[in-house]
């Protein structure tokens, strides 16, 4: 796949955070259609939950009846949030008011060329409150599985907006995408730059000035969305996933940065790879707004992080000698 941008494009760009997406991302984590990776810890924590709700909500078994990689999956299920700020409330509004004639014409897509589901998860996709039922399944799996950590989860999320929108505003498209995900590239053709995806149906396609939504994702991968009436946006896996799981858990082998710095200096400092404010890692690690400032000024001291004023906020970030350290050298 091929999407044509131009400076204009470039200048209608956004950055969002979709919690609905978090949300419908840990479920497919959990059902073993997309790899735990480093969050197995994570997803071995959420599976008695997960089991209770298939139990309790039959829509959940019907998301993983569902499941399709790299083909079609039905979008009013999970949208791309239709700008920044959303809440979940806000984005869950949007599905509950699918039009019955659009879920019923994007379910056939979906199953077109897909294993038959069972009789009673055809009897709730052909039912007339299709919609209701799935709109009920994820908000059920976001208190259940998301909002609990939520803040936690959000900051690693802003942590990487930050970033990818700076990377963007300095180094424009092929800054933005290195390290996104690598079946993205950059491509430029004559006077026209284009975003190629590797891996996705042989298509162009042209923004015209509206710009891209990227949103990062802590639990989903790759996901375009180049379809009306949804935005042109573009999701993948955030920076830093690793720190979902917060300081090194209790029996972890020490290795020799541990033993230098202590466990809790040696995760902030690991944690950094992305840079951060002190009430994102405060969030992150669930420690105290005092411990997390009290290690930060000893890191800095060290000469192993530097803070970076960006408006109202300090930012912090790795030295030169904290990559050295951490043996996990910045991006360029």
């Amino acid at each position: 796949m091929r999407i044509e941008v131009s400076p204009a494009d470039v200048a209608a760009s956004r950055y969002a955070i979709s919690p609905l997406g978090e949300t419908t991302a840990a479920l497919r984590l959990l059902a073993g259609h997309l790899p735990a990776g480093p969050l197995r810890p994570w997803a071995e924590r959420m599976r008695p939950r997960y089991t209770a709700l298939r139990r309790s909500w039959p829509g959940i078994d019907a998301m993983r009846a569902l499941y399709r990689r790299r083909l079609y999956n039905a979008d009013f299920i999970c949208p791309p949030p239709t700008g920044v700020g959303l809440t979940f409330a806000d984005e869950l509004a949007v599905v509950r008011a699918t039009p019955l004639a659009q879920a019923r014409a994007e379910l056939a897509r979906n199953l077109a060329g897909h294993h038959r589901p069972p009789k009673q998860i055809r009897r709730l996709l052909d039912s007339p409150d299709v919609v209701r039922h799935f709109a009920d399944a994820v908000e059920a799996a976001w208190a259940t599985l998301i909002e609990p950590d939520w803040p936690r989860l959000r900051a690693i999320l802003e942590r990487d907006l930050v970033y990818r929108a700076g990377r963007l505003a300095t180094y424009g498209w092929a800054g933005a995408l290195a390290g996104m995900d690598r079946r993205l590239s950059w491509s430029v053709e004559g006077d026209t730059g284009t975003i190629v995806a590797a891996g996705q149906a042989p298509e162009r396609h042209r923004p015209n000035g509206q710009g891209l939504l990227f949103v990062p994702s802590i639990f989903g991968g790759l996901g375009i969305f180049v379809e009306p009436p949804w935005p042109y946006a573009i999701t993948y896996r955030a920076r830093s996933v690793a720190d979902l799981l917060g300081p090194a858990p209790a029996g972890r082998t020490a290795d020799g940065l541990d033993r230098l710095v202590g466990a809790n200096r040696a995760a902030l400092l690991r944690a950094l790879a992305a840079p951060a404010t002190t009430s994102q890692l405060t969030a992150q690690f669930g420690l105290s707004l005092g411990t997390i400032g009290g290690h930060l000024a000893v890191l800095r001291d060290a000469g192993l992080v530097r803070g970076v004023r960006t408006g109202r906020s300090v930012r912090y970030e790795r030295t030169a000698l904290g990559d050295a350290l951490t043996a996990e050298p910045s991006p360029a």
